[in-house]
């Protein structure tokens, strides 16, 4: 009799039990009391121009080494000299729930029009480096210490002035040396703006259905701070795409870095490595070029992670406006099937339009969710459709054994609010071992969502460090084993939109107090296994030295 009555009440008992576990986990707004007082500025002015619509990324990231992930918020600029100066914003974790703003000396306090970054220790000394893209040309800074980068884009040869939007780092020819991958948009200029109109009359933001594209950029890493760009010779040269997000994940398994590219209103790319310099693209047959009705979506964010255990990666994408999110599910074939409208994932998202998403365990019980930071193009859609909003609520998929529920409603009243999300990325800032959350708004002030709570289940936390692998472990895939089954995951620089997560990689494990196996699978070919490990630690993993400390 209660079996028959849960199911009659929620739909399906495994659904009810997975909600049951979710209580009490809050993500909790908590930026000013932080310490972080950031704002971004569009430069918007009245002129409706494309960039100001985009926004810009973020990230989470440990950039002086001491085992904690500081912040990195971008920022654009005024298209005019009105004597303001709009700087990123860079903080250090104070170890204690708060940040300094170190931005002014630091060598980042350079004034662009920024859209996003990618993290990651291109010269293998030991600290990661930052890679911003920017509308009046991309930079390089390499991390000098304690704080200080220096702009080394002249001499690493890289060029790169093509509204870049989303970037990573991966070692694609597995030489042990950090590659970067460039995602590029449209051709725009102030000079050569198009007036576009959603009533005939008043001017608002075009489509990039007004502009023609601009082909990704690769660039290979020779080793000496200098890079080539070997785009064509990798067959990756493509005008007709129009991308805004970046997935680097191996979606066949044969330990080669593949690449996903999320286009907006044009196909997006599947590009297989063809393990010798150069990659195939395979959207069409692989089904992630087009939606099930066989249009070509507004592509934004995207991650990648095994949802359902298969040892298989999936894909996650957000969407444009009255389009949803999509969610593929790889088949193992080469073939990729979209199971969002399966759930409610389709569903909750339709009228969301989603720019940073991706997958983590926020509740720790070993099942990758799925966030997304939504907002509209144009502050005036209500006006012209009132079924939209300019500023909407962020999204959070709860994974029930590879099913997903809406928890959106679920983790406190701050989650509800309505922004103008852009650029997210996600950490353990606090080293309380759940998964908080980094926003930055378009126009507004920066979110960071404190997780509260998520860590009543057990954790580990690995950070990897290559030595003939690539020093950041880019392309290393780690396996835990413990009492409640088996999962991994792949560290990837890149994913969400122009945004940075954390490289530590963050495995929940519901109640086990102890993990029996952990493989780590380098891109060297090496592998290390250890067994016997407690749960709820910060662990460091060398290549060469093995479980090397505690943190």
């Amino acid at each position: 009799m209660l079996k028959s009555w849960l199911i009659f009440t929620c739909g399906v008992v495994l659904l009810c039990a997975g909600a049951e576990t979710n209580s009490g986990i809050r993500f909790t707004s908590i930026a000013p009391q932080a310490g972080i007082h950031f704002v971004h500025h569009s430069g918007a002015a009245g002129k409706k121009y494309l960039p100001e619509s985009l926004g810009s990324g973020c990230a989470f990231v440990d950039l002086d080494g001491d085992g904690w992930a500081d912040i990195v918020l971008l920022n654009d600029r005024d298209w005019t000299n009105t004597g303001k100066k709009y700087l990123p914003g860079f903080y250090r974790n104070n170890h204690n729930g708060t940040f300094t703003d170190i931005t002014r000396g630091s060598g980042l306090d350079v004034q662009l029009y920024a859209m996003g970054i990618a993290v990651a220790d291109y010269d293998n000394d030991g600290l990661p480096d930052i890679y911003i893209t920017a509308l009046e040309g991309d930079r390089l800074f390499h991390n000098e210490g304690h704080g200080h980068f220096r702009d080394v884009t002249a001499a690493s040869g890289i060029r790169n002035a093509n509204f870049g939007t989303s970037a990573a780092w991966f070692d694609y020819d597995r030489d042990g040396k950090a590659d970067l991958l460039v995602a590029n948009y449209v051709e725009w200029s102030p000079e050569t703006d198009k007036r576009c109109s959603m009533d005939g009359k008043t001017k608002s933001y075009c489509t990039p259905e007004a502009y023609t594209g601009k082909s990704l950029k690769l660039y290979r890493n020779l080793g000496d701070g200098r890079f080539e760009d070997v785009t064509a010779k990798a067959g990756l040269s493509d005008a007709s795409s129009k991308s805004l997000g970046i997935t680097i994940f191996d979606y066949d398994n044969d330990r080669w870095p593949d690449i996903f590219v999320a286009n907006d209103t044009q196909p997006n790319k599947l590009y297989h490595n063809n393990r010798n310099g150069t990659f195939t693209e395979t959207a069409v047959p692989a089904g992630v070029a087009y939606s099930e009705d066989g249009t070509a979506r507004g592509g934004m964010g995207t991650d990648a992670a095994d949802f359902d255990r298969s040892g298989r990666p999936d894909l996650v994408i957000g969407n444009f406006a009255n389009q949803s999110m999509a969610l593929y599910h790889n088949e193992g074939n080469g073939l990729f099937t979209d199971r969002a409208g399966a759930g409610p994932i389709a569903r909750a998202s339709l009228r969301s339009l989603t720019f940073g998403t991706f997958f983590f365990d926020y509740d720790l019980d070993g099942w990758p969710d799925i966030f997304a930071a939504n907002g509209h193009l144009e502050p005036d859609i209500h006006k012209y459709s009132p079924n939209l909003d300019y500023a909407e609520p962020p999204l959070l998929f709860h994974n029930v054994n590879g099913n997903f529920e809406d928890a959106s409603k679920s983790v406190g009243s701050d989650f509800e609010k309505p922004i103008v999300g852009r650029g997210a990325a996600y950490a353990d800032f606090d080293h309380d071992g759940d998964l908080d959350i980094l926003i930055n708004n378009n126009n507004g002030p920066a979110i960071l969502f404190r997780n509260d709570g998520g860590n009543r289940n057990n954790w580990i936390n690995i950070r990897l460090v290559g030595r003939k692998s690539n020093r950041s472990g880019l392309g290393a895939v780690v396996r835990v084993e413990s009492a409640s089954g088996k999962q991994w995951q792949s560290v990837h620089s890149g994913s969400s939109y122009a945004s940075a997560s954390d490289l530590a990689l963050t495995f929940g494990l519901k109640q086990d107090k102890n993990i029996s196996r952990i493989e780590v699978d380098w891109p060297s070919g090496k592998t290390q296994q250890f067994t016997n490990l407690p749960a709820n630690k910060f662990i460091v993993v060398d290549e060469n030295t093995g479980l090397s400390q505690s943190r």
